[in-house]
């Protein structure tokens, strides 16, 4: 044998030798691909367990991983680190804000995902809480207040399909909705986003919201719904919150496990029985845990008690509200139950963290499978490896959804004083002077998540039609509509038949809406005043969030009508005004007369103080 053949032997043996050491991740990775899990034929189940199978650790953990848009440093880096999830927060838009450049942009992430070496797409999620909002020309429908207000199953679920297909028709298949959260004090700045603090309503159409999002089946869905906040969000005490610029909101709920069990719970269940394929852990604590650190509600109630078979993702920089350091948090979050982590931020850091858990024994390889497995289950469930995006861009804000929003308007609106025969407007009135902050301005009257994360006070939002633009339209032709947002009106010997202040909020969001004294600002009631003195008749129509503490001198407004935050379709308050639908909204919360009601709590304390100004369930 001479030395060539020999060097040659030797290095056959090493390598040999070599590949007996190779990890099975190793393997793993340089194994053919069984393309099996490509085949839609299959199960769902079928497709996970083959696709798992052959994942490598690394490619598991990206899996969980959820990084906001403009987080991600470089789009080569969504299938380098098998990105799992990537979401559109505070407001992240592309540069070209337009629904041509919204479906420009997911596709493109989408590509970028299905050239990583398994092909697996990354799943976009987006805060479409009220239509979908972060696009321009969207149709923006009332806030979920207002939907409890009008508590009508079917047309929350026809709200909720018209938001997936324009949701869908910009390419993506993931929504952070319904919110099922309870809030008991008015003074919390996500009043708003809640159907009402009453657990059959929540149940009722938190379950329909989610058919509405993801269709009838349960394996083959339209979209993936989310649950949140789960559990015990709008139980939060005054003054406990956990980020110092804050009041309530991410504060902590100290409700009895016995309450938390049968005030919090049952929506919950509610979705589950509904299908939904994802739920969002709250930024609160119970008592002194963290939610998005609490095995014994997360794996324990939810996934062992409740069965639910989806994914469990934590809000936004919730993991790393728990104490520690981040890769604590991470371990502690990820033994909870959390399957995706909303980062939102640095995604190699918590890769490299997970996999040194994994490494030492800190996270068993059991719990990430399964947090990959209920991952993938619903991106099979969606479709995600056979959709491409539909591109359907004329539906978004198409005539007939602004038609459906139209509807939800004018069923969430709650009469709650009319006197003098004040209501409906009388189609001969001669004269209607028009005034206040939110008369003319489609931004407020549509809220936050609208455009930007905290919203826009003006008339920004595409398409949109204001409160005023509605009164005109529908006013007879006989009929004189003067407007000014100042009240600013002559009083000459005409006083108007009727005037109209429409008043309210300016945008918030989150934390940022906690109010320790939520009312009609100065400016309002001097608007309101100046009307009542050049008007034989006044009415008050209140744009909010929320119920709003209101002063004594309502005594001297004849109608009081409570509107929520309507959305672009502010003429859907018009026909109701003049007659043309009957007013059939009812408060989906108590209205409270003072401070000292606060909370009303489902336990029963401070609620007992005195009665509210108008109970839950109210309306004329």
């Amino acid at each position: 044998m001479n030395k060539r053949a020999g060097i040659f032997i030797i290095l056959v043996l090493a390598l040999g030798a070599v590949s007996v050491f190779l990890s099975q991740e190793q393997k793993i990775f340089r194994a053919a691909i069984d393309p099996g899990y490509k085949d839609s034929r299959l199960s769902v189940e079928k497709r996970v367990i083959n696709l798992l199978s052959q994942m490598t650790l690394d490619e598991k953990i990206g899996q969980m991983a959820l990084v906001e848009k403009n987080s991600v440093h470089d789009i080569k880096d969504v299938p380098l680190y098998g990105l799992g999830g990537i979401l559109s927060g505070a407001g992240g838009k592309p540069a070209n804000n337009t629904p041509q450049g919204w479906l420009d942009m997911v596709t493109g992430y989408g590509e970028a995902s299905r050239s990583s070496r398994l092909g697996i797409p990354v799943l976009y999620g987006v805060d479409a809480i009220h239509g979908h909002g972060n696009v321009p020309g969207a149709t923006i429908f009332p806030h979920a207040i207002g939907l409890g207000a009008a508590h009508d199953r079917e047309l929350v679920k026809k709200v909720a399909e018209a938001t997936a297909e324009e949701v869908r028709a910009t390419g993506i298949f993931w929504v952070f909705s319904p919110n099922l959260d309870a809030p008991e004090d008015i003074r919390w700045g996500r009043t708003y986003e809640a159907f009402s603090d009453d657990l059959e309503i929540n149940a009722d159409l938190g379950s329909a919201y989610v058919q509405g999002l993801q269709g009838a089946a349960t394996d083959k869905v339209e979209m993936v719904a989310t649950a949140k906040h789960y559990v015990g969000a709008g139980g939060m005490q005054w003054g406990s919150s956990s980020n110092k610029n804050f009041k309530i909101d991410q504060g902590t709920t100290k409700a009895s496990e016995k309450t938390l069990r049968e005030f919090y719970l049952p929506p919950f269940k509610a979705a589950v029985r509904a299908g939904v394929l994802s739920v969002m852990t709250g930024l609160n604590s119970w008592g002194d845990e963290k939610i998005s650190a609490n095995k014994y509600l997360i794996t324990d109630i939810l996934k062992k008690e409740i069965g639910f078979k989806g994914f469990v993702v934590s809000d936004w920089y919730g993991v790393y509200e728990i104490p520690g350091g981040e890769y604590t948090a991470a371990v502690t979050a990820i033994n909870a139950g959390i399957d995706m982590v909303m980062l939102p931020y640095d995604y190699k850091t918590f890769i490299k963290n997970v996999e040194k858990a994994v490494r030492k024994g800190d996270i068993a390889e059991e719990r990430i499978n399964d947090a990959v497995v209920r991952i993938l289950r619903a991106k099979f469930s969606v479709g995600l490896f056979e959709k491409t995006p539909e591109g359907n861009l004329e539906i978004i804000g198409s005539k007939e959804h602004r038609a459906l929003a139209r509807e939800a308007v004018s069923k969430s609106l709650v009469l709650l004083k009319n006197e003098n025969q004040t209501l409906p407007l009388s189609s001969d009135v001669k004269r209607i002077f028009v005034a206040g902050s939110a008369a003319h301005n489609t931004g407020r009257q549509s809220g936050a998540w609208t455009i930007e994360w905290q919203g826009i006070d003006g008339n920004a939002i595409p398409g949109a039609i204001s409160i005023l633009e509605g009164i005109e339209k529908s006013a007879g032709s006989g009929t004189q509509i003067v407007y000014d947002a100042n009240a600013r009106f002559v009083a000459d010997e005409d006083l108007a038949d009727v005037g109209i202040a429409i008043v309210g909020e300016k945008p918030y969001a989150e934390g940022w809406g906690d109010n320790a004294n939520p009312i009609l600002s100065p400016e309002d009631l001097e608007i309101i005043s100046l009307l009542r003195q050049t008007s034989k008749k006044l009415l008050v129509i209140i744009v909010s969030g929320r119920p709003l503490l209101l002063p004594d001198e309502m005594e001297q407004w004849d109608a009081i009508i409570a509107a929520w935050l309507p959305g672009s379709e502010g003429d859907g308050v018009a026909p109701v005004l003049f007659g043309k639908r009957s007013f059939s909204g009812k408060l989906p919360l108590p209205w409270p007369a003072n401070l000292d009601q606060l909370p009303f709590s489902h336990e029963g304390k401070a609620s007992d103080k005195t009665e509210p100004l108008f109970p839950k369930g109210f309306g004329l």
